[in-house]
């Protein structure tokens, strides 16, 4: 049904949805407007914007005074030569590949493309490894399986406890500016100032669609981080898909302000890529969506209108509530705003409805809210939304040249993927890789979707959580389930039988405590006609799991890890609906599926059956 709303006009693609029943339930879903060509490698358009808008700005950041530091394309093609034959100096390769433990900057974006240039691998990592991390378990295990021959920093002395506790001394340590005590550091202006021979233009006309770009590593939610292969072909495929969801892009450069980290795909392949390719600008944002960081994000809003804006569901409700207040930023925001984009986790329809209202009170129009569906491993778009009044929940229909398989998976139905997106496996990783792509050779995402509308494929596809339990917070961090039950097994044992973990799309990690009943009653001193809810609320069992959640609030480290609510199952998991197996085992799924108001009065109640940490 057509929207009655008025919405800011924006050219949207049609991309007619086709389906194709396999056997034993399977479907085979693509669109059927051609993918066409695209360009052999993401350099070739560094060279082609430095050839004909050689002054444009390519990227900026402010620096030290708060004034904008801007690089032009032609300084940035004269900037990838020099590093690239440094870089091809030093003998490195996809053995010895480029390390980046740095945050988003200048230098950062400038090393990527000598590295693109050069057709040298390079792999940007969280700096939380090295910044957050206290035992470098997973930068020790990415230094193992990558075996880089260069690591580069920022800051020299705020890396070195990771440099100097991780990265083997033989790896040269490459620095924009201060020093580390325990090592000799390169300077970048030294690498930058490499005398440039023919070898580095060579190099570039040597690389191609095959030609590994990067390595970006997985959450490690589940396991430890694997290194996704990413090549020219994934990168340039997946920009001409793009530009066929939003043609928009090939008429006016984009302009970003942005702050999503480059060591993800959304930021590192999506939003630069979507800059490079199409000739635009990005301004590197150092805000972050918290208490404390918006206000940065906030001040570069205020100052430059993007007109195109990324964030994840948390951003964009700290910004929501800014443009209700702030009439500065509602009128640099909007200015030029052609589309509004949110990904890692649902946008909440209440901040959608949000967003909507500021728009029209600034223009007196609304601006497209839309997303999709992707992962590192398809680089990263395999589906958009493309209709001007979507909701919440909607991630749209395949891009050309997807091919995408519906498999059934109990209640749930898996989508896998094939196309020139599509890495070609993990770096080192050659079982992992076998695991990871079925018999036809697509790609198993372990992500459920459902159809919007099931009699019309048109409509796209709504996203219906994981197959498997883990699950995101509104904040696109992962949450891994396993880890946290365990731990909530041991705190709360012997009273605790099992543990069900909650927050899909949510602020917080919940837990529903399914307690042994028995057990509990000995510790309420109530005698065995006393009904299980009087046992469960009596304060002796109220104050162990008190105490337990204060102790699982305590160990967190993080959003993923700490649990700040919990409530105690008066209710026990039935076999009957699937909440518990034959084998006595709690299904998660079932249990939230079918405890769905439960889950709710968690997050939203008042409930004093809520517990919450008193640490809190």
């Amino acid at each position: 049904m057509a929207s009655h709303h008025r919405y800011r006009h924006v050219a949207l693609g049609s991309l007619p949805v086709e389906t194709h029943p396999g056997a034993d339930g399977v479907v085979y879903v693509k669109t059927s407007m051609p993918l066409g060509d695209y360009p052999r490698r993401l350099t070739d358009r560094l060279t082609h914007w430095a050839q004909t808008t050689p002054e444009r700005c390519y990227i900026a950041k402010r620096d030290a005074s708060g004034q904008w530091r801007r690089i032009s394309y032609a300084q940035a093609l004269q900037a990838a030569r020099h590093i690239g034959q440094g870089l091809i100096n030093r003998g490195l390769s996809a053995e010895r590949p480029v390390l980046i433990l740095s945050e988003n900057d200048i230098e950062h974006a400038l090393l990527s493309l000598g590295c693109q240039y050069a057709g040298i691998p390079y792999a940007p990592i969280s700096p939380a490894y090295s910044l957050v991390s206290k035992d470098y378990d997973k930068l020790r295990h990415v230094l193992k399986v990558l075996t880089p021959g260069l690591v580069f920093v920022s800051d020299a002395g705020k890396y070195e406890a990771a440099v100097s506790s991780t990265v083997p001394d033989d790896v040269e340590y490459l620095c924009t500016h201060g020093a580390a005590a325990s090592r000799p550091c390169t300077t970048f202006e030294s690498l930058l100032a490499t005398p440039i021979t023919d070898a580095v233009d060579a190099a570039y006309q040597a690389t191609g669609p095959d030609t590994i770009v990067k390595f970006l590593f997985t959450s490690g939610s589940t396991s430890l981080p694997k290194a996704v292969v990413n090549t020219q072909r994934m990168m340039c495929s997946n920009l001409k898909m793009i530009g066929h969801a939003w043609p928009f892009l090939e008429t006016e450069p984009p302009i970003l302000v942005d702050w999503l980290p480059w060591n993800h795909t959304f930021g590192g392949n999506h939003n630069l890529g979507i800059v490079l390719n199409n000739g635009g600008t990005i301004y590197i944002d150092d805000g972050k969506p918290t208490d404390q960081g918006i206000a940065e994000t906030l001040r570069n809003l205020r100052e430059i209108s993007p007109t195109l804006y990324f964030n994840v569901p948390i951003g964009w409700e700290k910004i929501a509530n800014a443009l209700e207040t702030d009439d500065t930023l509602l009128a640099s925001f909007y200015r030029n705003l052609k589309i509004q984009f949110y990904s890692g986790a649902a946008l909440a329809q209440p901040v959608w409805d949000k967003l909507h209202a500021t728009a029209e009170k600034a223009c007196g129009e609304r601006i497209v809210m839309t997303t999709g569906l992707g992962m590192t491993e398809t680089s990263p778009s395999a589906m958009f939304v493309l209709k001007e009044s979507a909701q919440a929940g909607q991630i749209g229909v395949p891009l050309p040249g997807m091919e995408m398989k519906l498999i059934p998976n109990g209640d749930k139905t898996e989508i896998r993927y094939r196309g020139p997106n599509v890495t070609p496996g993990y770096w080192r990783a050659p079982e992992q890789t076998a695991q990871a792509f079925d018999e036809e050779g697509f790609f198993s995402s372990g992500d459920a979707v459902k159809w919007l509308d099931s009699d019309d494929p048109n409509q796209g596809f709504v996203f219906d959580g994981r197959v498997a339990e883990d699950f995101k917070l509104d904040t696109g961090t992962w949450v891994s389930v396993g880890p946290l039950r365990a731990v909530a097994a041991r705190e709360g044992a012997p009273y605790l039988q099992d543990a069900v973990i909650t927050g899909h799309n949510r602020r917080e990690v919940g837990m529903l405590i399914v307690p042994n009943v028995a057990l509990c009653r000995r510790l309420s001193g109530l005698d065995a006609s006393a009904p299980d809810g009087e046992v469960l609320s009596s304060p002796a069992v109220v104050a162990f799991f008190q105490a337990m959640s204060d102790r699982l609030y305590a160990q967190g480290t993080g959003s993923a890890t700490r649990i700040a609510r919990a409530m105690i199952l008066t209710k026990a998991p039935s076999l009957d609906l699937g909440e518990i197996t034959d084998k006595g085992s709690i299904n998660q799924r079932a249990v939230l599926t079918h405890r769905s108001a439960m889950v709710e009065t968690l997050y939203t109640g008042t409930d004093a059956a809520i517990i919450r940490p008193t640490a809190k």
